[in-house]
């Protein structure tokens, strides 16, 4: 059974940005299911000028890149998500960032892994004793 894994929407910037081999690699790992609440797509199209300026890809290259991410994700409705998976996410996420919580959620829901670059999701999410994280 492949292992569930809420990829966060910088993990997928990193991958167009820099192009990033290990995280492409994790990606594309067989073993590996990455599941992303739904809204991570409007994420993406409003950090698209970013990713644009940032990356030495062409915008061609960044769609192809970007839609073959998107093939190994499977997005979630964020209203399938259960109140108790929200309310115990908006407690962990409330003094820290709540527009994490929908990615939080999906983890507690899902019994999953987070896989984030936001240290200090990371950090403020440990000292309340969240520990789901992904290590690539």
């Amino acid at each position: 059974m492949s292992e569930i894994i809420i990829i966060d929407t910088n993990i997928i910037v990193s991958a167009l940005i820099s192009n990033n081999q290990k995280i492409l690699r994790e990606i594309f790992n067989p073993n590996l299911k990455f599941v992303s609440p739904k809204f991570v797509i409007v994420e993406l199209f409003k950090h698209s000028a970013k990713i644009q300026k940032a990356t030495k890809l062409s915008n061609d290259e960044i769609l192809e890149l970007l839609s073959t991410l998107i093939n190994r994700i499977k997005f979630y409705d964020e209203s399938l998500v259960s109140v108790g998976s929200w309310t115990e996410a908006f407690r962990l996420c409330r003094e820290i960032d709540l527009k994490d919580t929908p990615y939080v959620a999906l983890t507690l829901e899902l019994n999953a892994k987070l896989w984030t670059k936001d240290d200090v999701l990371k950090r403020g999410l440990k000292k309340r004793g969240f520990t789901l994280f992904h290590q690539a």
